[in-house]
């Protein structure tokens, strides 16, 4: 388990807490003036950065206060825990290039180059074509 600490209760077990998304997401100045494809981005486009990530958090069962917290996507470790409305805090080590979550290495699952073994498993099938769309 993760522990948080909540900057009014002290360190409590994440159960205690509600992921919120990522922080400091400015509201659209002129939402009015928006076409479809901008109200995505707002709406739906979030950075999924590797390593440091600015996020808010609320204790449900606790406080229920709203907060933000630097934590590293990689190792789950707290950098910093800040109050909503103040700027990001900076970070150590920043690694603009380890951007992305696919692995690329030879037995990775997100890569496709490796697939489970079927040796011991009898497979009958009717047509050895693989559907229209199909990868092999």
């Amino acid at each position: 388990m993760l522990l948080i600490p909540c900057p009014n209760c002290g360190s409590r077990d994440e159960t205690e807490f509600h992921y919120g998304g990522q922080a400091h997401v400015a509201y659209p100045e002129n939402p009015a003036g928006l076409n479809d494809r901008e109200w995505a981005e707002y709406l739906f486009y979030r950075d999924n950065t590797k390593g440091a990530f600015a996020e808010r958090w609320l204790h449900s069962t606790g406080c229920r206060q709203w907060f933000n917290m630097l934590r590293d996507t990689v190792t789950y470790d707290i950098q910093a825990v800040y109050p909503m409305g103040t700027p990001r805090p900076a970070t150590a080590k920043t690694n603009a290039t380890d951007a992305g979550t696919a692995s690329t290495a030879a037995d990775s699952t997100t890569t496709g180059n490796a697939a489970p073994s079927t040796s011991s498993t009898s497979i009958t099938a009717s047509s050895t074509t693989a559907p229209e769309g199909a990868t092999k």
